[in-house]
């Protein structure tokens, strides 16, 4: 049976600094949130949980708002543990201003231990812990108040078991001398995140289909996704809300002239041209007015012979190391990471060779195999 964890319900100050003097000492600390996002570009909180083990206490960020005793808990003191933890990054930097540091992410603990580099919470507290935890609460409403029993046992059992999973973890982790590199990956997760907006120019790349515009294009599109950002942030709105990817694409790849050329293209709606057709234009306008030096290179076709051979070569470089390690190869190179480092080789530029311990193990290997291509 699962445990029944004492719990603190927290919607004043004053509880929320008395709940961080409690876990003060505590040499770990998991956390957890519940959010709603469904129309917004931001997530809302509606729940903050942690627990250093045995009680949980359950903060309202509806009724409360961060208080300094907790925003230095959070960016100070004691291990911070999250599962899956981006999301949850988000909010804490929303609701608190700080994110959770010196951070372990379970589930990149779990992908260094060889198992499944996805494993969600329930699978995990089941593999170390042997319990099963109940999941009718996963789509609950955490923004109705009060929150019934049910639905807070659930929230506190998010946090209280994943203290006792962590040391299993960290003892798994230690004896194969994998603790650092977990270490490096949390620092990562969390230079990512403060990059943020910062990140917005670079969205483009996302786009797998970017291969088939010419240059011209693929900068009317950067210019396109980049300003979607930035309005995205100010109007507080999904992406997709304010205009999908899939219309920018065609807006690049038409780069119309007009409204009536704008309003012409699969999927734009006579609400967008209305509001944002002037805007999107003048984006098209500047990429087609830019001289050709300042335009970024054409990409190379992944359906090409070579970039085919390339990617197979590098993937096999990947396996290879994966499997000496019992790792899946997803955790020490994502697919866009090898079509990245061979698109540069095809362009002769420098690779974007991995660095920290997955460039110590790949490096060498990736290097000779990229040296065998031809270009």
């Amino acid at each position: 049976m699962p445990l029944t964890p004492e719990i603190h319900w927290i919607d004043t100050p004053g509880a929320l600094d008395a709940a961080c003097q409690a876990v003060a000492d505590a040499d770990v600390i998991a956390l957890d949130t519940e959010f709603f996002r469904e129309n917004t570009f931001y997530p809302v909180p509606a729940l903050i949980q942690f627990s250093a083990g045995e009680a949980a206490w359950l903060v309202d960020p509806q009724a409360v708002a961060c208080t300094e005793a907790f925003r230095r808990l959070l960016a100070e003191g004691p291990l911070k543990l999250l599962h899956a933890a981006s999301e949850d990054l988000e909010v804490f930097a929303r609701w608190a201003g700080v994110v959770p540091c010196p951070l372990v992410d379970t589930q990149v603990a779990q992908g260094l231990l060889g198992d499944n580099p996805a494993m969600g919470y329930q699978k995990l507290v089941e593999h170390w812990v042997g319990e099963t935890l109940p999941k009718d609460e996963t789509r609950s409403d955490w923004l109705v108040r009060p929150l019934s029993q049910t639905q807070q046992q659930y929230a506190a059992l998010d946090v209280v078991y994943l203290v006792q999973v962590w040391a299993h973890q960290r003892e798994a982790l230690e004896r194969l001398g994998r603790s650092e590199w977990l270490a490096a990956d949390g620092e990562a997760l969390l230079v990512q995140l403060a990059r943020g907006a910062e990140a917005d120019g670079q969205w483009y790349l996302r786009q797998k289909q970017l291969w088939r515009l010419a240059p011209r294009q693929i900068e009317a599109y950067r210019r396109l996704t980049t300003w979607r950002e930035g309005e995205a942030r100010a109007r507080n709105l999904p992406r997709g809300w304010l205009v999908h990817d899939r219309v920018l694409f065609a807006i690049a790849e038409a780069m119309p002239e007009n409204r009536f050329e704008l309003a012409r293209l699969e999927g734009v709606k006579p609400s967008l041209v209305k509001r944002d057709g002037d805007t999107l234009l003048a984006l098209v306008a500047e990429a087609r007015h830019l001289d050709e030096d300042d335009l970024p290179r054409a990409l190379p076709s992944p359906m090409a012979p070579e970039f085919k051979r390339g990617v197979k070569a590098l993937k096999k470089v990947v396996n290879a190391e994966a499997e000496r390690l019992g790792l899946a190869p997803e955790v020490l190179m994502r697919r866009r990471d090898l079509e990245a480092l061979i698109t540069a080789h095809l362009e002769g530029e420098a690779p974007p060779l991995p660095t920290g311990w997955r460039g110590d193990r790949l490096n060498p290997g990736l290097t000779q195999a990229l040296e065998e291509l031809p270009r």
